[in-house]
């Protein structure tokens, strides 16, 4: 599990609920602030169809599983401390917590969509506060923690340093950041968006490195919106207002309903599959007339209007949309569609959109194997492939090597 999905909001939005939807684990939640103050984390799924449809075969994962025709494979995911205005100058603890997000690649911004709570997490009157500008705060505040890591440890002796060469300068920029899980080419581009390219960074003014330090962030750790609690009062209302307002993806949610379903299907009172638009009640003599009212509310409420919770939608658009990611599943045998040990389907990797057949062999399988690499067989065709045959989404692939 190569992906790190970080969850932020400020305190008391849901973050520790959404986790506990995602992961079924058990992190403290409380309309209390800073109920957290370790990071959380847990396994969640992003699913997608599974090619044992299309095959008709009988799968047998090993590294995911597969449920009638779902294949369900595994991400981490880390729920940080709330954040508040001024997280970046250590307010809340705000340092400790942003530091926490550093090997995240994708942050879903969980976002209390009632507006009943205000930039400290403190209940309010309903709709008092506007989520747009949670929003606004929360982002600014991450792209100032970028700004505050490129700025520390003698940063004008830094500039003047390594400023002559484009190439060096790009190289000491990568080791400072490296914490943070940011990649060269990232720098690069980020470079380019803020038109400072050509400029020598012993010039750059205050509002230069702040808008390379946004640009920076938005690349290396972009961000999705959830608008959590949209069942609440003024959770619709604020929700299409916000759209509006935002020039992005905005992802309807209701984490607690997501939570209550997994945990009634795992108890087993009703079968439920994640992102499921219906689910079905496995005997009323299990469930109590509150939780019947209360799963008949989430029908009628929540999955009728929206076709899921959210949750898994969210899971899925930051790995598949956000991080451009595909799936892949290597096999040995191109008849069968097995491992060498006969398991049908076993390994479903996650890479990025555009990855070669041979970097992935080396990223993905094996280093020894990408090194006496011969070809790749394309197992619905039966067509060679050569190591730098783009991969796409479903391919089924046997790798033949000299090894």
């Amino acid at each position: 599990m190569s992906f790190l999905i970080g969850i932020i909001g400020k305190p008391s939005s849901g973050k520790s609920t959404f986790l506990n939807a995602a992961c079924l684990t058990n992190a403290k939640v409380s309309e209390l602030p800073f109920t957290t103050i370790e990071p959380n984390k847990g396994v969640a799924y992003i699913k997608i169809n599974c090619v044992c449809k299309e095959l008709n075969v009988k799968d047998n994962p090993k590294n995911s599983y597969c449920v009638i025709g779902n294949r369900f494979i595994p991400i981490n995911i880390l729920d940080v401390a709330g954040l508040v205005p001024d997280a970046h100058k250590g307010k809340g603890l705000g340092n400790r917590f942003l530091n926490d997000l550093g090997t995240a690649d994708v942050l879903i911004h969980i976002v209390d969509i009632s507006g009943s709570l205000d930039k400290n997490g403190k209940r309010i009157k309903i709709g008092e506060n506007d989520p747009y500008e949670d929003i606004i705060f929360l982002e600014n505040e991450i792209n100032l923690w970028f700004k505050q890591i490129l700025e520390r440890e003698d940063w004008s002796k830094f500039l003047n340093l390594f400023s002559r060469g484009k190439k060096k300068f790009v190289e000491e920029l990568h080791k400072r950041l490296s914490g943070i899980k940011v990649k060269r080419h990232q720098i690069g581009l980020a470079l380019k968006q803020s038109n400072l390219g050509d400029k020598n960074p012993s010039s750059w003014s205050d509002d230069d490195l702040l808008i390379f330090s946004k640009n920076l962030r938005e690349l290396s750790k972009p961000i999705l919106i959830l608008a959590n609690k949209i069942d609440k009062e003024n959770g619709m209302e604020n929700f299409v207002v916000l759209k509006k307002k935002f020039d992005g993806e905005v992802i309807p949610c209701s984490a607690l309903a997501e939570y209550f379903l997994r945990k009634y299907h795992q108890e087993k009172k009703i079968d439920y599959l994640p992102g499921s638009d219906n689910f079905n009640i496995m005997g009323d003599q299990n469930l109590g007339q509150k939780e019947l009212q209360m799963l008949n509310k989430i029908r009628e409420i929540i999955l009728n209007p929206f076709k899921e919770t959210g949750i898994q939608k969210a899971l899925n658009f930051a790995v598949f949309n956000t991080l451009n990611q595909i799936c892949v599943y290597p096999i040995s045998d191109i008849n069968k569609y097995t491992d060498n040990k006969g398991n049908v389907l076993p390994d479903a990797f996650l890479v990025k959109k555009g990855t070669l057949l041979k970097n992935f062999v080396r990223d993905k399988i094996h280093t020894d194997l990408a090194d006496h690499f011969i070809f790749g067989i394309d197992a619905r065709t039966k067509k060679r492939l050569g190591e730098n045959y783009e991969l796409n989404h479903n391919d089924i692939i046997k790798i033949v090597s000299a090894k």
